[in-house]
């Protein structure tokens, strides 16, 4: 079946939760609400879709002007390497540009570099961080 990708789509609490404990290593806990996070704090989200199942997931914040950050892109583990991360991506960056940012801003670990920089056409650029 076909991914469908959606700018602001409709997702289940659960499903997203989920989706982020298998993407990200820790055990679904059931307390997040992701629909009221992202509703306050995002420009926007996209969701991957196949057969009614949420397949991938990524966050867009933004500054309220010109700058959108890609936040927490995560696929589904039997849907890796196929292109659903740059598909979302993709939506991510049509999402932003429709909000007339001018900028889309991502940080990763060195082992993402391939996916962000080549895949998805993110520019390499120095940047800080800042642990607290």
């Amino acid at each position: 079946m076909a991914i469908t990708y959606e700018w602001r789509g409709d997702f289940d609490n659960a499903a997203l939760d989920a989706l982020h404990a298998e993407g990200f290593g820790y055990p679904a806990a059931g307390r997040a609400d992701w629909r009221a996070r992202v509703e306050r704090y995002s420009l926007g989200w996209v969701c991957a879709h196949e057969d009614g199942g949420l397949v991938g997931f990524v966050n867009v914040a933004w500054d309220g002007g010109a700058h959108a950050f890609v936040l927490d892109t995560v696929v589904a583990r039997d849907r890796r390497g196929r292109g659903v991360g740059a598909g979302l991506v993709a939506a991510a960056a049509e999402g932003a540009r429709v909000a007339r940012c001018a900028w889309l801003h991502v940080d990763f670990e060195e082992d993402l570099r391939p996916f962000y920089l080549d895949a998805c056409g993110f520019k390499e650029t120095a940047a800080g961080l800042l642990a607290l």
